[in-house]
């Protein structure tokens, strides 16, 4: 098993989006690098914590390698906007890649460079190392399951595939 922390606006949707993948063994939402500890969502929501809604995404590399990992999660990303994902807006929806195995950051930055190609602006998703990360509080946790009607800045498409 690996893990990998991926930021991409709303961590309900990307939750959402990752758990159809086969070699997803288990995903959990939260707080990434931010400057305190156990942050409140509501602490997070204030923009002064630093911290960015994040994915823990633990996946089997065998089944699902990271190269495919970071292209899904591309896909449903705006990299080249910085604090703003759909609807929301704030330092709180960054985008970031937080890696804790060194040896994954030069298949990141391959990616990156990869996918830049296909943009005019730069890309301004963060790719550094994991700082720290806390447990969302539990309602945020499969809260699109909970909440099939909830809002998502993914399209409800992508929601839907098995890839």
């Amino acid at each position: 098993m690996k893990t990998i922390y991926l930021a991409g606006g709303c961590f309900w949707g990307v939750e959402k989006y990752f758990e159809q993948f086969d070699g997803v063994l288990n995903t959990e939402v939260g707080y990434a690098n931010g400057n305190k500890e156990d942050p409140t969502y509501q602490e997070v929501r204030t923009q002064t914590t630093g911290f960015t809604e994040t994915l823990k995404l633990d996946y089997d590399p065998e089944v699902l390698p990271l190269r495919k990992v970071l292209e899904l999660y591309y896909d449903i990303i705006e990299p080249t906007v910085r604090d703003r994902q759909g609807h929301d807006v704030g330092n709180n929806y960054r985008t970031g890649i937080y890696y804790t195995d060194e040896a994954d950051l030069p298949l990141i930055e391959e990616i990156t460079a990869e996918e830049q190609k296909k943009y005019s602006e730069p890309i301004v998703t963060e790719r550094m190392p994991l700082k720290n990360f806390y447990k969302a509080e539990e309602y945020h946790q499969k809260y699109l399951d909970k909440n099939p009607g909830g809002y998502c800045h993914i399209p409800r498409e992508k929601l839907s595939l098995k890839r």
